[in-house]
């Protein structure tokens, strides 16, 4: 969907532009923006290049719905974020941080990104319990870090490619997974895939691990039966996460309990979804305000 600009759509374009950075990133938006995109120095990527593509797009919003349903079915994984993330009591903050952490690795100058990854490994450090099946977990465990890495790279490029304004080539896809590979790997993941081919055969891998617990419910509920939105804003979340759901591999809905509805999701779900996300991508090329 493409609209045109023009003094009658200015007002409503900038207002649901303000509404979808402070959810996203806060109220310093318009100056983390600067620090981040503006700063001197090298970066690790650039305008060129596929995750810098996939990244800046609108696209992300059902990337990261579906990430967060993907990784809940890992049993340890879902504990740790039940018990430390804070994503029940303060969900947009997680969210924010999760932003600024791509946002900064991403398009940042390389001391700022190492900085960040450095503040995140400090952070997983400290994050240790115990899941309910007596499994005792840290998060800077490399099978956790894989998993968590897996989901994310395969749910942001999944989504690109069906909502994307234009699908990566095949190379310009494996150059995605690729060049997230390098981030992880900085992070902690062990050999990261670097392809598309390595992302499905790390995923069948993990499968046996993965079940749905009393944990990955309730955060599927949160993120798609009572998302903390109010008003009109509700709606439109909606379409994102039904949006998600259509992208999710039927087993996963299964776990979930989730139906799995191929027409729906062809003729009306994803067109309903390109449609907003059409009208995000317009807001969102209106200037900072």
């Amino acid at each position: 969907m493409t609209l045109s600009g023009g003094p009658l759509l200015d007002g409503p374009r900038r207002r649901l532009a303000r509404s979808v950075r402070l959810r996203i990133a806060g109220p310093d938006f318009a100056a983390e923006r600067v620090r981040i995109w503006d700063a001197p120095g090298a970066r690790w990527f650039g305008p060129e290049d596929p995750i810098w593509l996939v990244h800046d797009d609108a696209a992300m919003f059902v990337g990261g719905i579906r990430a967060l349903l993907l990784q809940s079915l890992h049993p340890v994984a879902m504990a740790a974020v039940a018990d430390h993330s804070g994503y029940r009591s303060d969900p947009w903050g997680r969210l924010q941080r999760i932003s600024h952490f791509l946002a900064v690795t991403t398009y940042g100058p390389v001391p700022d990104a190492e900085r960040s990854i450095d503040v995140v490994r400090a952070v997983h450090r400290t994050v240790r319990g115990t899941a309910a099946d007596g499994t005792a977990y840290c998060a800077d465990d490399p099978d956790l870090l894989s998993w968590i890495h897996v989901a994310e790279a395969d749910s942001f490029l999944t989504a690109y490619q069906a909502f994307g304004p234009r699908p990566l080539s095949d190379t310009e896809a494996d150059r995605y997974v690729a060049q997230t590979a390098q981030v992880a790997a900085r992070l902690g993941v062990p050999e990261p895939p670097r392809s598309r081919a390595d992302i499905a055969e790390r995923l069948a891998a993990f499968r046996p691990a993965l079940a749905s617990t009393p944990a990955a419910r309730d955060a599927a509920a949160l993120l798609l039966a009572d998302p903390p939105l109010t008003g009109s804003a509700r709606p439109g979340y909606r379409v994102l996460a039904a949006g998600a759901v259509s992208l999710l591999p039927p087993w996963v809905r299964a776990e979930l309990g989730l139906p799995t509805l191929p027409i729906t999701d062809r003729l009306v779900t994803r067109p309903l979804a390109r449609q907003l996300l059409g009208t995000l991508r317009w807001a969102l090329q209106a200037p900072i305000s």
